[in-house]
């Protein structure tokens, strides 16, 4: 028991032992796990404070950079209101200024439009007399013009020989001189009673004088002898009836001196009268002589042609071949061959000319010619009858078939059929006849431009293919024609020159044209190709006028010259701008047109040029003739209408517009003098060397006279002083003693003149290796040589 006691608490102590152990253990781990424990929250706490401040030290910072961008904010605010404050100011001054200014200048304007409405219905109620007594010229105009046109008419057919030509241009020859003569002896007439006139005007005025002071004088001794008669009344009776009489005898002398002064009066008015009627009678005289010079120039124009044209056939008849002889028939002589050729060549010449009429041939000569006709039309028949499908190309090309490559297909088209069926080399053919019809027929419609421009094309090409081709059989000879200055003429020389030596063009020309061996009817052909193309661009050229004719005979706008000045021509630009504005746009209208034609510069340069001449003399005579167009504010609007063409000519180009700038020489200085300021103060040779170099001194004289204006006083635009009128007047009289021409009106020159060398020359041959013919003969295989 004691053992196990023992044992007992042996192994109680062990045991305990073992706990204490256990627990001591437990209690140290425990210890150090606390105090590590501990140990770690300590860091963090550190960490964790460590990290609060820099996240409050942030936050304070992005609260300071808050505070300082506010305040920047506010600061960059404040000064932009501040400036906004301080320029808003100027802007509501401003804009209060300017609506003031707009309410004044628009008083300014309601006055100014009162004031010109007033001038207005002044000026219509003064220009209804005007338009009458214009009306009333026009149809008088118009009535001499028709019956000039049906003497001109009566002289056309008087005139169709020579002979009758050259009494005709002898006759107007001496009516002429005639009228010159007296044209010049009513100038010199006209002088003398402007001198007379201005001299008597003088003494008039010296005694009308002399006649009111011989009035005062008289009523004055009147009126004192009245009184001294009163004084005296009562105390000498004797003296009083003296006093009576002497009272009666003045006032006999004062109705005398009454009736004379009325005499004065009444010739200074007919003695202006007379004046007046008497320059009116010069200025019909210089018209007569105008029309007159005219008239004589075509006639002369008419006989220089048909002497060239009888010396051209007569040349060319030397050369005839002999007519082959042709079984059962008689032989043709020669001489008859020549003799139809000459009649028929005058008929055409006739029918070109629209002059057809009874042909004064010898009634021995008529049956020869019916013999001949007859013998001729079997040879024709003969040599006309590999052209028996001369009407399918006719039908084709008197259509509008177009253009190809730039170049009309009608022409190319002929060209090519004429080469293929060697009309060019035929002594007797029908078909330019034919040709000279269709082209005839085309050009009826005269008023069409786009007709006539598209025809032009086609007539100038066929002349230049024509010209390039023909080859004349007398180019042999060595006697040339005579030079000539006519259409017959020219186109003689056109047949001498000599090609280009340019390869190139060299090789074009053998690729498109053919140089053949010409007879007499292509030689014919040719000459009136060209009369239709001279024909074709007169038409064009009047229509032109037609159209402009209106235009050009249209007062200037008569505004204030006060407001044109102060306003810068605002008012009345529009209306006087609207007329220029049409012109332009016709002439653009026909540049667009024969562009659209294909039409060579050449001819469109000719075209213009006539046009702007037409220009210059109508304006430059209108202002010569029409008091109310020669000043200062219808210079202003000349002035603007050749801005107006100036700027045309330019944007037209001058392969287009040429030197149609040019023509305009004469109105450019005559409007370059009206619109002049101060011109009291320019001398003669100043006008003459600097302002109009190119006008005479009759045309100087006659718009220096006639200008006026009603502000002259106002704005210094009256005339030049007396003395540079008194030096023109004494320049004329020495002019009128050596016999030159007095007129101050220009001609206008209606005649187209071009050189076919000119036209050959702007047109070359390499444009013509594309173009393409007519589609409709392609398709027909008696054409297949168009493919070629």
């Amino acid at each position: 028991m004691a053992q196990l006691d023992a044992c007992r608490s042996e192994i109680l102590g062990r045991s305990a032992f073992i706990i204490q152990r256990k627990v001591c253990s437990y209690l140290t781990r425990r210890s150090f796990v606390l105090l590590r424990l501990c140990a770690n929250t300590y860091s963090i706490c550190m960490q964790r404070g460590d990290l609060a401040r820099k996240i409050y030290d942030g936050m304070r910072r992005e609260t300071a950079c808050l505070r300082i961008q506010r305040g920047l904010r506010r600061h960059l605010a404040r000064k932009a209101y501040k400036e906004l404050c301080s320029s808003a100011v100027p802007i509501q001054t401003g804009m209060h200024g300017m609506a003031a200014r707009n309410e004044l200048c628009l008083r300014r304007q309601t006055r100014a439009a009162i004031k010109i409405q007033s001038q207005c219905r002044k000026y219509l109620a003064q220009l209804h007399y005007v338009k009458l007594k214009k009306s009333s010229i026009t149809t008088q105009c118009a009535w001499r013009g028709r019956v000039a046109r049906k003497e001109l008419r009566k002289l056309k057919m008087a005139a169709r020989e020579t002979r009758a030509l050259q009494a005709a241009k002898n006759k107007l020859e001496k009516q002429v001189e005639e009228l010159t003569w007296r044209l010049q002896l009513e100038r010199c007439m006209r002088v003398d009673i402007e001198e007379a006139k201005t001299q008597e005007n003088a003494q008039l005025h010296s005694a009308l004088e002399e006649v009111q002071l011989q009035f005062k004088e008289t009523k004055e001794l009147l009126r004192k002898e009245c009184e001294a008669a009163r004084r005296t009344a009562e105390v000498v009776p004797i003296i009083q009836k003296v006093s009576v009489v002497n009272h009666e005898m003045l006032k006999e002398l004062v109705s005398s001196l009454e009736k004379k002064i009325d005499e004065t009066e009444k010739k200074l008015v007919e003695t202006n009268k007379i004046s007046e009627e008497r320059l009116k009678q010069a200025l019909e005289a210089e018209s007569k002589i105008i029309h007159l010079k005219t008239a004589m120039n075509s006639l002369e124009e008419k006989i220089i042609d048909m002497e060239s044209e009888n010396k051209f056939l007569r040349q060319q008849n030397l050369l005839c071949s002999a007519i082959k002889k042709i079984s059962e028939h008689p032989p043709i002589s020669p001489l008859q061959v020549n003799i139809c050729l000459v009649w028929k060549m005058e008929t055409m010449w006739m029918k070109r000319t629209n002059q057809i009429h009874s042909f004064h041939w010898n009634h021995q000569m008529q049956p020869q010619l019916r013999s001949t006709e007859s013998d001729v039309n079997f040879g024709r028949s003969l040599l006309d009858h590999q052209h028996d499908n001369v009407d399918a190309p006719m039908n084709c090309v008197s259509k509008n078939i177009g253009f190809s490559q730039g170049k009309p297909v009608a022409a190319f088209t002929i060209y090519k059929s004429l080469l293929h069926w060697k009309s060019f080399e035929a002594e007797r053919t029908s078909v330019f006849d034919h040709l000279i019809r269709l082209i005839g027929s085309a050009i009826e419609n005269e008023d069409n431009n786009d007709q006539m421009a598209y025809w032009l094309s086609n007539t100038s090409t066929l002349l230049f293919l024509l010209e390039r081709s023909l080859k004349s059989a007398g180019s042999a000879l060595s006697r040339k024609p005579p030079s000539t200055t006519s259409l017959f003429g020219r186109m003689a020389k056109s047949f001498r020159l000599s090609p280009s030596n340019n390869l190139a063009a060299a090789a074009a020309a053998l690729a498109v044209v053919w140089q053949v061996q010409a007879k007499q009817p292509a030689l014919l052909f040719m000459p009136q190709v060209a009369a239709y193309v001279e024909k074709i661009c007169g038409i064009i050229r009047d229509n032109l006028k037609k159209e402009f004719h209106s235009l050009l005979m249209y007062p200037a706008p008569r505004t204030s010259k006060g407001s044109i000045l102060r306003s810068g021509r605002s008012f009345g630009k529009d209306s006087s701008s609207s007329h220029w504005q049409s012109i332009i746009y016709s002439l653009n209208t026909l540049l667009c047109t024969l562009k659209e034609n294909f039409v060579p510069p050449v001819l469109v340069q000719k075209i213009f040029t006539q046009t702007f001449s037409y220009f210059n003399v109508q304006l430059f005579n209108s202002l010569l003739l029409h008091r109310e167009c020669c000043t200062f504010s219808n210079g202003e609007y000349v002035k603007s209408g050749l801005a107006e063409l100036e700027l045309w000519s330019c944007q037209a180009k001058e392969e287009y517009s040429g030197s149609s700038w040019d023509e305009l020489k004469h109105i450019r200085q005559a409007v370059g003098f009206l619109v002049t300021h101060q011109k009291y103060r320019i001398s003669y040779d100043e006008i003459t060397n600097d302002l109009c170099p190119i006008l005479s001194v009759q045309q100087l004289y006659r718009m220096c006279t006639l200008y006026w204006d009603e502000s002259d006083d106002n704005y210094n635009t009256r005339s030049v002083s007396p003395d540079v009128i008194s030096s023109m007047r004494i320049l004329m009289t020495e002019e009128s003693n050596s016999a030159e021409s007095s007129s101050f009106l220009l001609d206008d020159n209606s005649r187209i003149r071009f050189s076919v060398v000119d036209l050959s020359n702007s047109i070359p041959l390499k444009d013509f290796l594309d173009v393409q013919p007519a589609e409709e003969l392609l398709e027909n295989p008696a054409f297949q040589f168009l493919h070629e």
